[in-house]
């Protein structure tokens, strides 16, 4: 089994340099994991290279015991941004001109309940989301803290150039101000 923590050096230096707002600045204090295996990573990879140079977004499927969670299914889902009127209708985007599919991405509300329906029906949980960001670092922003909840893993894919590179996931803190990196630990 690799582990791979979600947190470097180069990152730090990073976030120090630009003055990286505090949620993104800091490895996490807690014992947390989340295990997958690695043919749902590439299946994940696959999905952010398909979707550039649109960020992809899906649901993690699993189970949860104690402070690990292991990922079973990574279910693809489309970015709703890529279609700006509906998406505008559900969730507005604050800036239209500045923000788009390449850089947000929505998951329909319907296709999330019928994912966790059907997940339920089967005997697994939601465990978390992944989504890419494409021609940027899989670190979250702003806009990910401000759209997360706390508990569930978010893995990040950075895409560069259409190439999938960098697999991260993080933690919202349950105050909400801030993500914790989380190790992912490959099967």
């Amino acid at each position: 089994m690799k582990v791979y923590s979600t947190w470097c050096t180069k990152e730090k230096e990073e976030a120090r340099s630009l003055k990286a707002v505090p949620f993104c600045s800091r490895p996490t204090t807690k014992n947390m994991a989340l295990t997958i295996k690695q043919e749902t990573i590439e299946a994940i990879r696959q999905h952010g290279a398909r979707d550039y140079p649109n960020e992809c977004c899906g649901i993690l499927l699993g189970q949860a015991e104690g402070d690990m969670k292991k990922v079973l299914e990574a279910v693809p889902l489309r970015n709703l941004r890529t279609d700006p009127a509906e998406a505008q209708k559900l969730l507005p985007l604050e800036s239209p001109g500045k923000e788009s599919e390449r850089n947000r991405f929505l998951i329909d509300p319907r296709e999330q309940m019928r994912v966790e329906k059907e997940a339920r029906a089967r005997g697994v949980d939601v465990v978390g989301y992944y989504h890419s960001h494409p021609d940027h670092p899989a670190r979250p922003s702003n806009y990910d803290r401000d759209h997360a909840w706390p508990w569930y893993s978010y893995v990040i894919l950075s895409v560069a150039k259409g190439q999938p590179t960098d697999l991260t996931s993080w933690v919202l803190a349950e105050n909400r101000e801030q993500f914790d990196s989380e190790t992912v630990e490959i099967l």
